[in-house]
């Protein structure tokens, strides 16, 4: 295999030609999101599941970027940008974009598009079908910020089974081993037990929260004791000899 950034010359043995293929390290070549909706739910699902998976080495979550899937290695066949995806088993780096034939041929274990106008009938369609028969990946659900759409497959045998939502609606990831669901109208990941998962925003105001209650707690508690001494010099006892 061809380090990256190199081009990789081959002959062919049945003729005079020389067989060039492209480096491997390709830019993402994925037009602007459509709106802040689409843009801050994508960042969302990023951020949240790197803040949850930060021990974690052996993944690459990403978003608005292109995964390269072309057989004969080429830049300008077969390329698609999934809104978000998530590839299990690799190692944990920057990339410019996915490119399957330099990852050792993995494909996204899960992908989620968020629905537009534009995109839905796509996204529901071609999407749907190119993302189990090629790239057979496990896990595809889709998400419309605007109606609350939530949807999610499968791929069991060979074809996208339906996951059946839980009473509230929660769809079941066996890929991520969480819940996606929608909370305060954006998609947002839920443990086995059906707990949020908080973002680092939320985290940073329960630490806040946590920080702030610690110091009532203390205030109360040094009130107290002043209420307790005064009680006692009352009585002609001194509390600091106590």
């Amino acid at each position: 295999m061809s380090e990256p950034g190199t081009i990789q010359i081959i002959f062919d043995k049945n003729s005079d030609a020389e067989v060039f293929f492209p480096p491997g390290d390709l830019w993402s070549d994925e037009p602007p999101l459509e709106s802040d909706l689409h843009r801050d739910q994508i960042e969302l699902l990023i951020g949240m599941l790197k803040l949850w998976w930060r021990e974690r080495q052996d993944f690459y979550a990403s978003g608005n970027l292109t995964v390269y899937y072309s057989p004969n290695q080429k830049k300008s066949e077969d390329f698609r940008g999934p809104d978000f995806f998530v590839v299990l088993g690799t190692e944990k780096k920057d990339r410019k974009s996915w490119v399957v034939w330099q990852e050792e041929g993995k494909y996204p274990n899960l992908i989620i598009e968020i629905l537009s106008d534009s995109t839905a009938a796509v996204d529901k369609g071609f999407k749907k079908q190119l993302y189990q028969d090629t790239f057979r990946t496990p896990d595809y659900f889709w998400f419309d910020p605007v109606t609350q759409e939530l949807q999610g497959f499968h791929l069991l045998d060979g074809k996208y089974q339906e996951i059946q939502p839980t009473p509230d609606g929660k769809l079941w990831s066996q890929q991520l081993e969480l819940y996606l669901g929608v909370y305060e109208g954006k998609l947002r990941y839920f443990t086995l037990e059906q707990k949020l998962i908080p973002s680092a925003e939320e985290l940073a105001e329960q630490e806040k929260l946590r920080a702030q209650q610690a110091e009532e707690r203390l205030q109360q508690t040094e009130q107290e004791l002043s209420r307790l001494r005064e009680i006692l010099r009352t009585q002609g006892i001194d509390a600091d000899q106590i």
